[in-house]
């Protein structure tokens, strides 16, 4: 077995047909070739991967440059995604090859976070990814947010096609990236194919300030609404979307948005009926999940805390070490130290506290370490829960 890198020009020869079997409905057609290579101006600043027997591409796997926001940091991470088998390699190991070989690429090349979708989470588990929550939607009808009809709201709501309002929609993201913990974004090689989706984008603004945005499609007459993420600065752009969305009251029947799990759509109005699902199951609704490549990338990092503790990370080949954390001036700092550690952690129970989607009882109940009880109140204080918004969809 053999593992070299490709270009975007030859993912369609060598990991086309094994993605499309993975993922697609198959046999496939010359039409979804033909479009798959087109897309790959696209890939250009990927990192593919493919694994080879007498020249023959049995498994790959792919990361996307992005950025994210880790508790006010932003990190270069890598965005792990186009991993599949050929069915007659799988569990031979190739994945397993695969994936260390591009976790450690994509940390020499700067990256200190990595996220994706997992097909099992157990399997990437083991190399120290944990899990975060995935997005739900909010289906309701449109006539249940008829109060927003007569609200006099400070701001006017813009619909233009994809291409039209893409320059402003990317621009809030990009404002997002900077606000909201777990957000994250492509780079501008791979955000560009988002301009030319057969969507509109509904622009909230406030005094000419982009307040909000969210993408749609009609499905057809008295059908569906179906949008992408809700996507604000805060309340006003929310309602002004919400009040965008009640008047489609009399061309479809219910809306579905895309929304956080920070996000309380019971709330949205008085006697409001709304189905909030958050639906997960494998291998097609993985919520996603993401780990550390650094430790001392994390310094920096928001928090209230003027706590010190020393904690060691073992069993990973990126962050295995002692550390000392400390919290001091509203930010974290973490150094190397030869201290006797308070807490011992798998990759995935440090990750799961810097993401906020554990606590340190949890990191125990839940099998990755030992935090002794003296450790359990200053981990908490550096590392209070804060469910991230993985934006992003790879």
């Amino acid at each position: 077995m053999q593992i070299r890198q490709v270009t975007a020009e030859e993912r369609t020869d060598t990991m086309f047909p094994l993605q499309a079997y993975a993922f697609s409905p198959s046999p496939w057609a010359d039409a979804d070739r033909e479009d798959y290579a087109r897309r790959m101006r696209f890939y250009r600043t990927a990192v593919s991967l493919v694994a080879e027997e007498d020249g023959q591409a049995l498994a790959c796997v792919g990361a996307f440059p992005m950025r994210q926001n880790v508790r006010g940091v932003l990190h270069e991470m890598a965005g792990v995604a186009s991993v599949s088998t050929h069915p007659s390699a799988r569990r031979r190991g190739f994945v397993r090859e695969l994936l260390t070989r591009l976790l450690h690429q994509m940390r020499d090349q700067g990256c200190t976070v990595s996220a994706l979708y997992p097909f099992r989470p157990s399997f990437y588990g083991r190399f120290g990814f944990v899990g975060l929550p995935r997005f739900r939607t909010a289906t309701f009808a449109p006539q249940g947010l008829s109060h927003l009809l007569s609200a006099d709201l400070p701001g006017v709501v813009e619909r233009v096609p994809m291409q039209a309002g893409f320059d402003d929609y990317d621009a809030l993201t990009l404002r997002l990236l900077g606000q909201r913990h777990g957000f994250s974004v492509y780079d501008e090689v791979r955000t560009a194919e988002f301009r030319e989706l057969p969507r509109w984008v509904a622009i909230a603004r406030v005094d000419g300030e982009v307040v909000g945005a969210v993408t749609y499609r009609i499905d057809r007459f008295g059908g569906d609404l179906v949008a992408g993420d809700l996507l604000t600065t805060g309340p006003l752009g929310r309602a002004l979307l919400l009040q965008y969305f009640a008047r489609h009251v009399d061309q479809v029947g219910r809306v579905i948005v895309t929304i956080g799990a920070d996000e309380v759509p019971e709330l949205w109005g008085t006697d409001f009926p709304v189905l909030t699902q958050g639906r997960v199951d494998h291998p097609s609704h993985a919520g996603p999940m993401a780990r550390l490549l650094s430790m001392e990338a994390l310094t920096g990092t928001v928090t209230t805390a003027d706590e010190s503790i020393t904690i060691e990370v073992v069993d990973d080949d990126f962050i295995a070490g002692c550390y000392q954390l400390t919290g001091e001036g509203g930010r974290l700092s973490v150094e190397p130290s030869k201290n006797a550690p308070q807490a011992t952690v798998t990759c995935g129970g440090i990750s799961g506290l810097a993401y906020g989607v554990l606590d340190p009882v949890e990191v125990m109940t839940r099998g990755f370490g030992q935090v002794e009880a003296s450790a359990v109140g200053p981990l908490t204080a550096l590392f209070p829960k804060r469910m991230p918004y993985l934006f992003a969809d790879f």
